[in-house]
C-alpha cells in the first residue's frame, strides 16, 4: 500500500482519511475571523468597544460597512476604520511610576500621609492623604483616570504602568503573550550557582511548575531575574523555595521600560518615543 497523504494542521500531521469531510473543508479553506477579534488583535480596542464600532457604522469591510458578527480575512480583505476610532486610541495616557516600599497597589485611597514626588517637580515634597496607595502618588488630574497595570507587593519596589489603555494591560498581565518583567534581588545569604539555575530552569509552586527565568548574578547575594509570568510573590516564593529568602527586590524593567534615574515615589507620562516601543513590543499599533 501506498503512503496515506496528510494534512498539517499547524500542530502534527493528521491521516486524511482520518478527518471528517467538514474539519478538513475548514482546514484547506482561507480561515477568516470576527471583525472584533481582528480589531482587539491589531490593539485598535478591545472586543467589545469594537462592537460598539461596528454597530456605529465606523469599520467598513472592502468599503462597505460591516455588520455585527462579520468576518473577514485581514490578510486579503480590506479593512478601514474612521479616524474617530484611532483618535480614540492616540488619547490613551501612560505614565510610569517608581513605587517605594511600604505602599499598596490599589487604586483606592486609604489613610495616611507622606510625601510625593513628581519628575516635574511641580509638586515636590507634598504632603499627600492615603500615601499608603499608588492612587494617592498619581497626580490629582489623572486619579481615577489611569490604573495600574499589574501589581507589585507592599514590600517590593520598583516600576509600575498606569494607563486607561485596556488593550496592553491585557497584553502585559495575560500568561499567553510572554513579556518579561525583570527585577533586581537581593536575598539574606550568598546565592549559590546550583540556586540560581533551578531559578533559571523553573520549580513547582502550587501544583504548577513556573516557566524558565533568565537569571543573571550581579554579587555574591544579588541577581537580576526576567519573568515573563507573574504569579502572586513568585519570586519570594521560589527564593524561599530554593534556601536564600529575598532582603529586597526590585523591578527594574518593564518590557522595553526602563528609567534607572526617576526616584522612588516619582511619576512621569511616558514620552512618544517610549509609547510607540512599548506598543510595538507587545504587537500593537494605532493603524491597520
Amino acid at each position: 500500500m501506498g503512503k496515506m497523504p496528510m494534512l498539517r494542521t499547524g500542530w502534527k500531521p493528521v491521516p486524511q482519511k482520518h478527518v471528517p469531510f467538514p474539519i478538513r473543508a475548514r482546514i484547506l479553506c482561507v480561515v477568516q475571523e470576527r471583525l472584533q477579534k481582528i480589531l482587539s488583535a491589531r490593539g485598535i480596542c478591545s472586543r467589545r468597544k469594537a462592537e460598539e464600532y461596528i454597530v456605529q457604522g465606523l469599520v467598513k469591510v472592502n468599503g462597505t460597512p460591516s455588520v455585527l458578527g462579520q468576518k473577514a480575512d485581514p490578510e486579503k480583505d480590506r479593512i478601514e476604520v474612521e479616524g474617530a476610532v484611532l483618535g480614540e486610541r492616540m488619547r490613551m495616557r501612560y505614565y510610569l511610576m517608581n513605587k517605594p516600599v511600604g505602599v499598596v497597589t490599589s487604586n483606592v485611597e486609604k489613610t495616611g500621609t507622606g510625601p510625593v514626588f513628581l519628575a516635574d517637580g511641580r509638586e515636590k515634597n507634598r504632603t499627600c492623604p492615603g500615601f499608603r496607595t499608588v492612587r494617592n502618588l498619581l497626580p490629582p488630574e489623572i486619579r481615577g483616570k489611569v490604573y495600574p497595570v499589574g501589581r507589585l507587593d507592599k514590600d517590593t519596589s520598583g516600576l509600575l504602568l498606569f494607563t486607561n489603555d485596556g488593550v496592553l494591560a491585557y497584553r502585559l498581565t495575560h500568561p499567553k503573550f510572554d513579556h518579561e518583567k525583570e527585577y533586581e534581588v537581593m536575598t539574606e545569604r550568598p546565592v549559590t550557582d546550583g540556586q540560581l539555575r533551578k531559578l533559571r530552569e523553573g520549580m513547582t509552586i502550587s501544583g504548577e511548575k513556573t516557566k524558565r527565568a533568565s537569571v543573571e548574578r550581579l554579587g555574591a547575594a544579588r541577581f537580576m531575574i526576567a519573568l515573563t509570568e507573574g504569579r502572586n510573590r513568585q519570586i519570594r516564593r521560589m527564593c524561599q523555595k530554593v534556601g536564600c529568602p529575598v532582603k529586597d527586590l526590585r523591578r527594574k524593567r518593564i518590557m522595553t521600560l526602563e528609567d534607572p534615574r526617576l526616584r522612588e515615589g516619582e511619576v512621569r507620562e511616558l514620552s512618544e518615543r517610549e509609547r510607540e516601543e512599548l506598543l510595538q513590543s507587545v504587537g500593537i499599533s494605532a493603524t491597520l
